[in-house]
């Protein structure tokens, strides 16, 4: 059946490729799966190789009905129940038109994200973590956490603190200038909650101006689930550091991260998901070279070469964690 995968209903993909092979590949989904009915984030995030797609990341679910919202004819986000919580992964969402400033699109763009959420029962409070790709990242960064800030702060978010996020430089096949994709949770008693979860290493980002949270975890009846923001080589008080020095900007950001999951009780063999974001493709061996050095040469990663919100970072790193609940 179509959007089924071993029994399974996607929930969404996340792909990572050329942009120019965007419309051949999904018409080879169609032809294999069936009609699209999920949403589907395509962003130029290049393979530190040369082949045309770095990597694709799925979400499926076992567990019951899936319900679509839809936009523009489009399906643009999944809903579905488990552990005492309704949850929404969304997807492709961009804004309605594309000749307006970059700010004025992004604003645009969570405009979407909020009436997507409201066609299945949330709202943007509602919203736990987002993905935030822009074009031309670097040239208008500063404009787009602005915009982002005036946006939320118009929003109760009820973890009583911003979403996670990632906000990493890459095109969309529809040439906007932002393309989101989002996570959210409603509980529905009290076994289901989101909670923020402060870095040991590091400041909070709105701290130096970025508005969202290190990480957030999700607990239901039947998970525990931690949702690590993009993380990078910044010092506690902001500020980059080991500028030029791939090594040690990527040691310090998996100290980083590391800090975050063993504070919540995880590790890193408790990933289920990770995106590692580089500046210089070349310099995807030094990961490689850092996770055989450990023991994990099968981390569940996704290798993209995609500029980073800052010309001095070489490397970034987002990941998901879970457990079962205890």
């Amino acid at each position: 059946m179509a959007g089924e995968l071993r029994g399974a209903t996607i929930l969404n993909l996340l792909v990572f490729g050329s942009t120019k092979t965007s419309a051949s590949a999904m018409g080879a989904m169609q032809s294999s799966c069936g009609k699209t009915e999920w949403p589907v984030t395509w962003v130029e995030g290049a393979a530190c190789n040369a082949d045309s797609i770095a990597g694709i990341q799925a979400a499926a679910w076992t567990g019951g009905p899936v319900q679509r919202i839809r936009l523009d004819g489009r399906v643009v986000g999944s809903v579905f129940k488990e552990g005492g919580a309704r949850h929404c992964l969304l997807g492709d969402l961009r804004p309605k038109t594309i000749s307006g400033s970059p700010a004025d699109q992004t604003k645009q763009a969570i405009g979407e994200l909020d009436t997507a959420l409201a066609q299945a029962g949330f709202s943007l409070g509602d919203t736990v973590r987002t993905w935030f790709f822009l074009e031309n990242i670097l040239s208008w960064y500063d404009q787009f956490n602005s915009a982002r800030t005036q946006v939320y702060s118009g929003v109760k978010f009820r973890t009583g603190s911003l979403p996670a996020s990632t906000g990493v430089g890459a095109r969309n096949p529809a040439g906007a200038a932002v393309a989101i994709a989002a996570r959210a949770m409603k509980p529905l008693d009290s076994r289901a909650r989101a909670m923020e979860v402060a870095s040991p290493l590091q400041c909070p980002a709105p701290a130096y101006g970025s508005s969202f949270s290190r990480a957030v975890e999700l607990t239901t009846a039947t998970t525990r689930r931690l949702l690590i923001s993009g993380t990078a080589s910044i010092a506690p008080g902001g500020e980059t550091v080991w500028r030029d020095d791939i090594e040690h900007q990527m040691e310090l950001t998996m100290d980083v991260v590391a800090a975050i999951l063993h504070s919540r009780g995880f590790s890193f063999r408790d990933l289920t998901r990770a995106v590692a974001y580089f500046k210089h493709p070349a310099d995807a061996r030094a990961f490689r070279r850092w996770c055989a050095a450990r023991g994990l040469p099968s981390l569940p990663v996704i290798l993209a070469n995609c500029p980073i919100c800052r010309d001095d970072l070489l490397f970034e790193l987002e990941a998901d964690a879970c457990k079962a609940a205890i």
